[in-house]
Formats: C-alpha cells, structure tokens, sequence
C-alpha cells in the first residue's frame, strides 16, 4: 500500500511539473485543462506528503488545490479572470499644445503630424512632416 502512495505523489509532481512546462513555453494556455491537472496533482501531494508528515507540503498543497479549485469554478460560471498580456504597445497619451506649438494629428499614413503640414504635399507623401524636435516632441507625447 505504501508504494501505491509513492506512485501517487510522484505522478502528482510529474503531471504539475508537465503541466507548469508546458504553459511555460506556450504549448497550453492556463486554463481548463492547467488547473485540472493542477488540482489532481496537488491532491496527490497532500496524500503523499500527510503519509510522509511533511507539513509543509500538505499546506502548500492545500493552498494550490483551493486555487485551482476557485479558477475552475470561476470558468465554469463564466467569470474567467482577466487576462494581461505583455504585448501592448506604448499607450497614446493626449495632451493640449503649449500656445505657439503646433498641435499634432495622424496623416493618411497613420504617422504623426502638425496640422499645419498635413494639407503641404511633403506631409501628403508620407515624408517627414515634421522637424527633428517636432519628432521627439511627438514621440514624448505619445509614450509612456
């Protein structure tokens, strides 16, 4: 009988080792199918390590079962929490010109230009429309 409890808390590290990996390195979302496995592993430490009196083990455990346990539930009722991604752009920042500089726009190019250069036919062809300062203030202006 022992073994058969060793057999489980190494089948539980292997399937939440796996599992962790391969959301890691994008070959499984974080959702359903994680914290399933996620849950099963967990339950089979506690197992395992209550056998074993490691306590802090079967604490741990405890901890990352109810975590996987509330995200299930929360999928189920269709309340997924979130989701945050790094691949967002610099965020565009609005502001009201100084008085005497020239207030800023998007050509048909999509590039950043002053108003007063976007009707002259250099800013027309998508070529620089605005001055090296014009630029970077522009840049400035539009990142955070």
């Amino acid at each position: 009988m022992e073994l058969l409890w060793e057999i489980t808390g190494w089948a539980g590290a292997a399937a939440m080792l796996s599992a962790y990996m391969a959301v890691s390195m994008g070959w499984l979302k974080a959702g359903k199918t994680f914290q399933t496995v996620n849950l099963f592993g967990s339950c089979a430490f506690i197992i395992n390590g209550t056998l074993h009196g490691a306590w802090p083990s079967v604490a741990t455990n405890v901890a990352w079962f109810a975590i996987s346990a509330i995200a299930l539930l929360r999928m189920r009722a269709g309340q997924q929490p979130p989701v945050v991604t790094a691949e967002t752009g610099p965020i565009p920042i609005l502001t009201v010109p100084d008085a005497g500089e020239p207030s800023l726009a998007l050509d048909h190019h999509g590039h950043i230009a002053a108003h007063d250069q976007l009707a002259s036919p250099r800013g027309r062809r998508g070529g620089p429309a605005l001055s090296f300062a014009g630029r970077m203030r522009a840049k400035k202006l539009t990142t955070l």
